[in-house]
């Protein structure tokens, strides 16, 4: 790894922060003369692909210059006063657990940029789009970058605008009354959960997020604590989601764009799950463990759940709609991590990390896929994309038609791709979990998770049935686009990551590993 000075790399992270902002005021000016090429939308386009590149440059010389020797220590810290009436620092530092989340939501942004500049959704201007993309990496950079606990706050719903209005404006079918529900549920959710944040602070004296999980919860009684992880949990469980909190997820992603789906999947609900690891478990350690039982339960709910309207949606007649059921798999997927971060161990909470990276890989190149299928036929449902006989991808375009079905297998969990070591983590954390934790009641959890694993593969093999297989085309079905060039650039990275996270997880959890045991440990390395 590159030996990079301290400032530089305060510098860095201070610029994945600040950038996207002035990427989208800049994006909203009129583009200079010879930067126009054919007209204003593309200059635009081509300004969003630029700005998000720059923060994917930025977020890589971070990773290559982070110290791996010590993943547990908060690095590139930058701590400034910003509000001294309220103790509210400007604190920012990146460890173990928040550098692959932060390279992870530069690289699907800069992904969905580059898809847009070639396929833009049908909607108003661009300028506007770009500049809302950009706001959204802002915010998203930032809720995984900051160390005190209004910042956070501020970060956490600093998001929720941008995506209102991508999937109000940009968006299909009824996409005003699902960005209505999607902006009321996390509106309310976030409401609890700033009451939760400053009733620790207020009680511990301090917002930073360091010295309260160095303190570990020593400071507040348990009483608080469990309040404090109610609220603060419920406004997370909002964002994840955690069943049974979880309504607003499939109208949003079904009337979303396709880029608005994958950053909903791939990047905003890890703010959720993150927090939980953040903030939850070390500054409130004594409420998560009353409360950790019932958080399981909730997950492991969800796992099934989850699955179970997958595969409503996938039998014949039920006229699913193959977005609305990636979403639902979504429900299922960050069961397993809330279900990882309720073991309160090493394990299960390294499981609950990786499978929030592996997550967001997978079901962002999901989004992509079910996209271009929408694209190419008219309609994401499921009914009429299969027909009779089925929607024959193989044969109408069989390099799409692999890439749904290797999608799909890396979904189910299948050994060697990313989306196995995740789960198998948070099965093994529920096998045993953190001492004085009932054992039989997260064995059951862990038997109910490893049953939703089997109707996972269940609706995922039955989707890749009915859309990949089918009778052989006529002259008499039209033509069908294969993967063009800019869709293989946008995807081909995240099937990359897919495998060699799948390989190799001992490069993931080579990072969190000491990071998470240093957090459980009260600040303990």
């Amino acid at each position: 790894m590159l030996d990079i000075s301290e400032s530089v790399m305060q510098f860095l992270l201070a610029f994945l922060v600040a950038g996207p902002l002035a990427g989208a005021a800049a994006a909203l000016l009129p583009a200079p003369p010879g930067l126009k090429g054919k007209s204003p939308d593309q200059a635009v386009l081509r300004h969003g692909v630029t700005v998000t590149g720059a923060i994917l440059a930025a977020a890589i010389v971070l990773a290559i210059g982070f110290d791996h020797d010590r993943p547990a220590r908060m690095q590139a810290t930058t701590d400034i006063s910003w509000i001294p009436a309220l103790d509210v620092r400007i604190h920012l530092g990146v460890d173990g657990i928040s550098l692959p989340l932060l390279v992870l939501t530069a690289l699907l942004t800069f992904l969905c940029a580059l898809y847009s500049y070639f396929k833009m959704p049908a909607g108003p201007s661009p300028k506007a789009f770009v500049a809302l993309l950009l706001v959204l990496e802002s915010g998203t950079l930032a809720t995984f970058a900051v160390l005190d606990l209004l910042l956070f706050f501020l970060a956490f719903e600093m998001v929720l605008i941008p995506m209102y209005f991508l999937i109000a404006r940009w968006g299909g079918e009824d996409r005003r009354a699902a960005a209505w529900r999607f902006i009321l549920y996390t509106l309310l959710g976030s409401v609890v959960m700033l009451l939760g944040l400053l009733l620790v602070g207020l009680k511990a004296g301090t917002f930073d997020m360091v010295a309260l999980a160095t303190d570990n919860g020593r400071y507040i009684t348990t009483s608080v604590q469990v309040i404090a992880v109610l609220a603060i949990g419920v406004g997370l469980a909002v964002k994840t989601p955690m069943w049974p909190l979880h309504s607003w997820l499939p109208d949003a992603h079904t009337a979303a764009p396709t880029v608005g789906s994958v950053l909903l999947a791939g990047v905003l609900l890890k703010m959720g799950t993150y927090g939980f690891v953040r903030i939850v478990l070390p500054i409130a350690p004594d409420g998560m463990h009353i409360l950790a039982p019932y958080l399981a339960a909730f997950a492991a709910a969800g796992i099934v759940y989850g699955s179970l309207a997958c595969l409503a949606l996938a039998r014949t007649g039920a006229r699913g709609d193959l977005k609305r059921l990636i979403a639902y798999s979504s429900v299922g997927h960050m069961g397993f991590v809330l279900l990882g971060i309720a073991t309160m161990t090493p394990t299960g909470v390294n499981g609950a990390l990786f499978a929030n990276v592996a997550h967001g890989l997978i079901t962002g190149l999901l989004f992509f896929l079910v996209g271009a299928i929408k694209d190419r036929y008219g309609t994401a449902d499921l009914d009429t994309l299969a027909g009779a006989t089925g929607a024959a991808l193989y044969g109408r375009a069989p390099r799409l038609g692999g890439l749904l079905a290797f999608a799909a297998v890396a979904s189910l969990g299948l050994p060697g791709l990313a989306g196995f070591w995740g789960e198998m983590l948070a099965l093994f954390g529920a096998f045993r979990p953190a001492e004085g934790l009932s054992r039989p009641a997260f064995l059951t959890f862990m038997a109910v998770g490893a049953f939703g694993t089997l109707l996972t593969a269940a609706y995922l093999l039955v989707v890749v049935r009915r859309v990949c297989m089918g009778a052989r085309p006529d002259a008499h079905r039209p033509p069908l686009v294969d993967i063009q060039r800019y869709e293989f650039a946008a995807w081909s990275p995240l099937a990359v990551l897919t495998v060699v996270a799948g390989l190799w997880p001992a490069v993931l959890l080579g990072l969190t590993d000491p990071a998470v045991q240093k957090l459980l440990s009260g600040g303990k390395s």
